[in-house]
């Protein structure tokens, strides 16, 4: 049945993605409107995805529920809802920079349980099931993810992002300048999606990001989980508020730092 709800994800995840390619103009894509700030946008093209995404599940499952980034929620009454971001990394989108994803989860009575992300420019994808691993898919060949242990937090590339609200922005920008020294150095991708698939290939060594919705963490954070690696909030379950991750190694020594650094 999980599995089920996986390959659901990834046959519409795919179909997104493809539609996301053939519709974007070359250049800059146009902003049609804003959300948190004047720099947090959305697109035309990101709305008609959203769409797509939610006609295809909800016209395969018709009593599921329906979470998207840009549109009103649906609610269901199969216990098994979807939480969508139809491209997560729009600016990344909106100027060409090819990091920019569909990510589809499934969540049953509020757990995720299946995760599709795909890179749109790339064609990358991932995906994961609760409790049955994490995997890059290869055409239809599934490439297993174990995140690699780290011994030394000294040595971590640690991929985050910045909040769109500018008050937010400096609060953090304060905080990374005390981060920084005692880490590798840190990245900063554009989608948090790609960053936890990448960190659940070992691209990167750890994590953390504040300002994450539902949908931007659903997918990627079972595929980073179900790698072997720790997924948890400041104070328990990641939120809004913050999304930290490293392997079980450093998990409870990279956490404590990035709460000492006043994030």
């Amino acid at each position: 049945m999980t599995f089920e709800l996986l390959e659901l994800a990834r046959h519409v995840g795919l179909e997104a993605a493809a539609f996301v390619r053939s519709t974007r103009p070359a250049g800059r894509v146009d902003v049609s409107a804003t959300k948190s700030s004047p720099t947090d946008v959305v697109t035309e093209i990101d709305e008609a995805c959203e769409r797509l995404i939610r006609d295809r599940i909800l016209g395969a499952r018709p009593d599921d529920g329906f979470v998207g980034e840009e549109g009103d929620d649906v609610i269901g009454t199969s216990g098994v809802d979807w939480v969508v971001d139809p491209i997560d990394g729009t600016v990344n989108f909106v100027y060409g920079i090819p990091t920019y994803a569909v990510s589809i989860a499934a969540r049953r009575d509020g757990h995720v349980v299946a995760g599709h992300v795909v890179n749109i420019a790339s064609g990358a994808e991932w995906g994961a099931v609760a409790g049955e691993g994490s995997w890059r898919y290869d055409g239809d060949a599934r490439h297993v993810l174990a995140a690699p242990r780290l011994d030394d937090l000294a040595q971590a590339l640690v991929a985050t992002g910045f909040n769109y609200v500018p008050a937010i922005r400096a609060k953090q920008a304060a905080a990374m300048a005390i981060f920084i020294p005692q880490v590798r150095d840190i990245r900063r991708i554009g989608s948090a999606a790609l960053d936890l698939c990448a960190l659940a290939e070992g691209q990167f060594d750890a994590y953390l990001e504040e300002g994450l919705k539902p949908w931007d963490l659903a997918a990627g954070g079972l595929i980073a989980r179900e790698a072997g690696l720790v997924v948890s909030g400041l104070d328990g379950e990641p939120d809004e508020r913050m999304v930290m991750a490293a392997h079980p190694s450093v998990a409870e020594e990279y956490f404590a730092l990035v709460r000492a650094c006043g994030f």
